[in-house]
């Protein structure tokens, strides 16, 4: 529109129809620029509510996985405070049934000294030494057994452990 009326004043020729003109061109330029200024200024704030309301999801996600990763962190330490709790267990079971082992063939190593001495004594007395030798010895192979039995049930919670604490480091990894 305001160029249009300037270029009608510049065809008529007269100052009074330019000047008009002009001042019209003028307000309408400010008008223009002023509805530009407002259209940018509305923009720009609906930019920012969006980049705040980013923001705030942003922080609920966080402070979500945060949790999660403290339960996370709980849970691992729960689970590897029971498992070294087992292996301690069976490490002092298997450190007893070692030393009743040992008890064991200690005292089975007295009764056959005991056995050679009695020898030459009467066959009762002989009968009576062979059983409770043959009592040591079935102790100490039950002994012998038991330790196997605790050493493989070492070896698996051992075997457990290390799994877990490679496939918690690869979750580690994976979360982070």
């Amino acid at each position: 529109m305001a160029v249009a009326g300037v270029v009608a004043a510049a065809a008529s020729g007269s100052w009074l129809v330019a000047t008009l003109a002009a001042a019209v061109a003028a307000v309408l330029g400010v008008a223009a620029t002023r509805i530009t200024y407002t259209e940018v200024a509305d923009t720009r704030r609906a930019w920012a509510r969006d980049r705040a309301e980013q923001a705030q999801a942003y922080a609920a996600l966080t402070e979500t996985r945060t949790s999660e990763q403290a339960l996370y962190v709980a849970d691992t330490s729960g689970r590897l405070a029971r498992h070294e709790a087992t292996i301690s267990r069976l490490e002092l079971r298997l450190a007893d049934a070692a030393a009743e082992v040992a008890a064991t063939r200690d005292a089975l190593a007295a009764e056959q000294a005991r056995v050679l001495a009695v020898q030459e004594a009467s066959a009762d007395e002989m009968r009576r030494v062979a059983a409770r030798l043959e009592d040591a010895e079935e102790r100490a192979a039950t002994a012998v057994v038991r330790v196997v039995e605790l050493e493989q049930e070492l070896d698996v919670v051992q075997a457990e452990l290390l799994a877990w604490q490679s496939t918690g480091a690869a979750l580690r990894r994976k979360h982070a």
